[in-house]
């Protein structure tokens, strides 16, 4: 059996080590003959984006041995579906300077380090053709203007060691921002002047550090940069023969792709080139089968199945792959959400806490697997977010949280049903709400319920709990363990008492028992039980109490040692319950 590839982004190392590897080459026949000069891919994380390009520059990139002879890159594509296409597509591979950057290094706290880290990639890029210092074809004044970006590095430490005033730090930094923002066009002209050919540019994750700098507070500053960055290398670049540019979302073109007028934008719902990011349900079966596993089918589409990109219907290669890797010894493992460890779920984590009684509402019936409809638009920046209420939900569809059910028009505007396309994605929901909601009992200023158990107002305890779990989300109603979790954690933290869980009492176990730290204090019983009609709740409560009876939980806490004891019983029904005593 192949190797999977777990981690590997570079196409080199995947065929170099002989990776098991779902053939995507047909994108390059795609990008030649159907894309545009400059072209956006916008793919949810961990769905191939990085390997598309890597596997683009193997293609299309001129590169030459040690002994200065141009590599043959056939050997990379043998037995791919890329090497069936005409003479007028295979004559590209190898022709072209490529230019290739990632721009998910820029996530930092600050601008500056951000900026410089940046920076430090573009340097790299520039030693990476540092021949171009000895080529014959450039002039002295352009070896001398490369040689500024190349030694950028020294040249800043220079400039921080010799400058202390922080106006004149803050001015040079602005400074060396200039120098940079075009210093990828000025390479593609460089590259172009020796080899005598445009360039090809290759540029990944380019939202990355616009949504980290839209965290940290520099949003304006990061866009500035990244704008004219573009602008100077994507927009009349007599240079330039192809750019590929990938992120996960698309940001609006007003913001960073200003008067962009050879720009393709291809997002999960343009009709073209769905195939390529992410494994179709053939690829799927295929990688199952090739390690033996494809009776687990089923299994692998309920959780990683339900993405549409465009019209073609997609699997999430990375938990995919990881999901393969962690069963070909273990074929009757769970599954589990691998995808939800690739990043912060930041978009999530804002729409839970912002989220309104309407918001929230539409998260139970997502939950549950049910559909809302949105106002779809596509032209929005992370200024944007919170601008709209509907604009987070937007996010979360181009993100991969959401699906597209089906759409309609009304008027101008597109509507999309959207639902949560997997098991894998719901779970990241659930866990994210919560967290949200274990927060919030945790934020829960509790001394009123504390004291309302304490005196035994079973009214302020019905109240109190009613009123939080208002603010809970519906696909836990239905479990009797979050009742119980939930009221385990609001009974931590009662002066001079312990509460412990299904401990042993009597002829059973109680759900939850108070146990005083002082001798002359009784302890307190707690009985659950959980309804599903509000009707039902009445005969709930009669059971819980009778269950305190006749399992005799009260003989049990006298038995060791303690003075008495009060008894509760609880019924829950959705965001409603009902205390009494016994």
């Amino acid at each position: 059996m192949q190797k999977i590839g777990i981690g590997y982004e570079n196409y080199k190392r995947i065929i170099d080590d002989d990776c098991y590897y779902v053939d995507k080459t047909l994108f390059i026949r795609d990008i030649i003959k159907n894309g545009g000069m400059v072209n956006l891919f916008t793919r949810p994380r961990r769905f191939g984006k990085t390997l598309a390009l890597s596997m683009l520059r193997t293609f299309f990139e001129l590169e030459y041995d040690f002994d200065g002879n141009v590599i043959d890159k056939k050997h990379y594509f043998t037995d791919k579906k890329i090497m069936q296409c005409d003479e007028a597509i295979l004559s590209k591979m190898g022709k072209y300077p490529v230019i290739t950057l990632s721009l998910k290094s820029g996530k930092k706290d600050d601008f500056r380090n951000a900026f410089l880290k940046l920076r430090e990639d573009i340097i790299g890029e520039y030693d990476r053709h540092s021949y171009l210092t000895k080529s014959p074809m450039l002039d002295d004044k352009d070896k001398e203007i490369f040689l500024k970006i190349l030694n950028g590095e020294v040249i800043w430490d220079e400039i921080e060691k010799n400058i202390s005033d922080q106006e004149e730090l803050k001015s040079a930094l602005t400074a060396e921002v200039g120098k940079y923002s075009t210093s990828l066009k000025t390479l593609s002209r460089l590259l172009k002047k020796h080899h005598k050919t445009n360039v090809i540019i290759l540029l990944d994750e380019y939202d990355v550090p616009l949504e980290n700098a839209y965290y940290c507070g520099f949003y304006k500053e990061m866009t500035d940069f990244i704008r004219s960055l573009f602008e100077s290398v994507l927009k009349t670049n007599d240079a330039l023969e192809l750019a590929v540019v990938t992120g996960c979302l698309r940001i609006s073109k007003e913001s960073i792709f200003t008067g962009l007028n050879n720009f393709a934008v291809n997002s999960i719902r343009s009709t073209d080139f769905g195939e390529y990011f992410g494994f179709t349900p053939t690829e799927t079966l295929d990688m199952l089968k090739s390690y033996g596993l494809q009776d687990n089918v089923q299994n692998v589409k309920e959780w990683y199945d339900g993405y549409l990109f465009g019209e073609c219907e997609v699997y999430n290669p990375w938990s995919v792959t990881h999901y393969i890797h962690e069963h070909i010894n273990a074929p009757t493992r769970l599954a589990e959400p691998y995808w939800s460890n690739t990043s912060s779920n930041s978009i999530i984590k804002d729409m839970i806490r912002d989220a309104d009684d309407t918001a929230r509402e539409e998260l139970d019936i997502l939950i549950n697997g049910g559909t809302i409809e949105k106002r779809i638009h596509e032209d929005i920046t992370y200024d944007d977010i919170h601008a709209e209420a509907d604009n987070l939900w937007n996010f979360l569809f181009f993100t991969g949280y959401l699906r597209k059910v089906s759409e309609r028009k009304d008027g101008r505007d597109i509507y999309l049903t959207l639902r949560i396309p997997n098991e894998e994605v719901a779970s990241i929901y659930e866990h994210q709400l919560r967290l949200w909601f274990e927060n919030t009992v945790k934020e829960t200023d509790l001394k009123d319920f504390h004291k309302a158990v304490l005196n035994k107002d079973t009214d302020k305890m019905e109240n109190f709990l009613c009123d939080l779990l208002e603010k809970s989300i519906s696909t836990f109603d239905s479990s009797e363990s979050f009742y119980h979790g939930l009221m385990l954690s609001l009974l931590y933290g009662v002066p001079r008492y312990s509460p412990k869980s299904n401990r042993e009492t009597g002829d059973g176990r109680a759900d939850i028992i108070l146990y005083p730290n002082r001798r002359n204090d009784p302890a307190y019983i707690f009985e659950f039980k959980v309804r599903k009609k509000f009707n039902e709740m009445e005969d709930g409560l009669k059971d819980a109490l009778t269950q305190i009876k006749d399992k005799r939980y009260e003989d049990g806490v006298l038995e060791d040692g303690y003075i008495g004891s009060v008894s509760y019983g609880i019924c829950f029904c959705k965001k409603s319950c009902i205390v009494a005593l016994l």
